[in-house]
């Protein structure tokens, strides 16, 4: 077929849906863009908060506890490996509103669990929503924005960010609000998740919307099935998924241990609170400049490198004097979790295609996930048996120079596909 009998359609029929013009197009992808970030950590992040109470009310052991909070990575894993083929075959647009509608079903129906069995099920598709979504937002925004790649990705990082800042701080008081009901400040999350249903629903409801390209776009995923090239044949792949799985291993071993570093060397639970909000908090106003120099530059390894020396040096601190310059430390934390959206900018940069960046988004994520899984158990571990934070700080330390050798594989001006 022809340029000239590819476009036909949409010069000769008027505009059906919210998708068919151009610019109404976009605008609606930006709009369910950064409705589908807000919902990308909430199902996480709310839990810790009302664990305890959750715990106590569905009488759940510690050990079934732990595998609940080690759930998001091997669903993120597991779930995002099949998020590429999906997308050829039903469109990337139709893949993340079936996602959106699991999300949401899970999160409604997960306040409601008889018991521990079907909490952790409905997690579990609460999760796998939060899994193809995952994989599948650099997607959009190469397909949609492929002039603004950078900017985008800080766009709905920026959101996810705050999204999960939000659900970490705001589900005890709601759950205050409701008579000191954890169902509530759980349940209220839902509420997020319904919201961003129709807008997906209006993107992915005609998989030729999706297969013929906007002005100015490049073709969805499910147009082609790529380039041909073995995305596990990439050197620049590989890169991208160790980059991705150490940074993600860092923020977990930051989200799980720096209160209790801090405590150990000496601070008050509060002070050591507010740190941690710090670190944790850096990230929102960061992101979306962040990305959008990203975006401008022809290689992000210089970035890379750079928030890699920001955690190795808030590691050696930590392990060299951890309360002396407490503040110093966590501020460099917080740089260095700022990885996450320069991780998912170079996803969007280093495929040619959509269908490329689909298949690279899927290797990489999935494959860091699951790189990321026994980081912070290990840290645990050794914390606990050698009495001290020095020997898992030493591990971080060689952790964070391996991603800095990744990050300057992955950010060359390289192109797969």
């Amino acid at each position: 077929m022809s340029n000239h009998e590819a476009v036909r359609p949409q010069c000769a029929e008027p505009p059906q849906d919210l998708t068919a013009s151009p610019v109404a197009g976009r605008r609606l992808a930006a709009v369910a863009l950064v409705l589908a970030a807000l919902n990308l950590r909430p199902a996480v992040t709310s839990l810790g908060p009302v664990l305890e109470e959750v715990r106590s009310t569905l009488g759940m052991s510690a050990t079934v506890a732990g595998l609940l909070t080690s759930l998001p990575e091997v669903c993120f894993a597991l779930v995002g490996f099949a998020a590429s083929r999906l997308a050829r075959r039903y469109g990337t647009d139709g893949v993340i509103a079936v996602g959106a509608v699991a999300l949401a079903a899970g999160l409604v129906a997960r306040p409601f669990a008889s018991g521990t069995l079907v909490f952790i099920a409905l997690s579990a598709i609460a999760l796998a929503g939060i899994a193809v979504t995952n994989v599948l937002l650099p997607v959009v925004v190469k397909q949609r924005f492929p002039d603004r790649v950078g900017a985008m990705t800080g766009v709905y990082s920026t959101a996810l960010n705050v999204g999960a800042c939000a659900a970490a701080a705001g589900t005890v008081p709601l759950a205050r609000a409701f008579g000191a009901r954890w169902e509530a400040g759980l349940g209220a999350w839902a509420v997020v998740a319904v919201a961003a249903v129709p807008a997906w629903l209006l993107l992915g409801r005609s998989r030729r919307a999706s297969a013929v390209p906007m002005p100015g776009t490049v073709p969805a995923a499910t147009s082609d099935g790529g380039s041909g090239v073995r995305i596990t044949r990439s050197p620049t792949a590989w890169a991208l998924a160790v980059f991705f799985g150490l940074q993600a291993g860092g923020a977990y071993v930051i989200i799980g241990w720096l209160p209790q570093m801090f405590r150990d060397a000496g601070l008050s639970a509060e002070t050591a609170g507010l740190l941690f909000a710090v670190t944790s908090l850096l990230s929102v106003p960061l992101s979306y400049p962040l990305t959008t120099l990203a975006g401008r530059l022809r290689g992000q390894s210089g970035l890379a490198a750079g928030l890699a020396l920001c955690g190795l040096a808030g590691f050696a601190g930590l392990w060299a004097a951890p309360a002396g310059a407490a503040w110093l430390w966590a501020v460099l934390l917080g740089l260095s979790n700022t990885a996450f959206p320069l991780a998912l900018a170079m996803i969007g940069m280093r495929g040619q295609d959509g269908a490329t960046v689909t298949r690279l988004s899927a290797f990489a994520q999935s494959t860091g996930y699951l790189i990321s899984i026994p980081v912070p158990i290990l840290v645990g571990a050794l914390y606990q048996h050698s009495g001290g934070w020095r020997t898992p700080l030493t591990l971080m330390a060689v952790l964070m120079v391996l991603q800095l050798v990744a990050g300057l594989v992955a950010g060359r001006d390289r192109r797969i596909g």
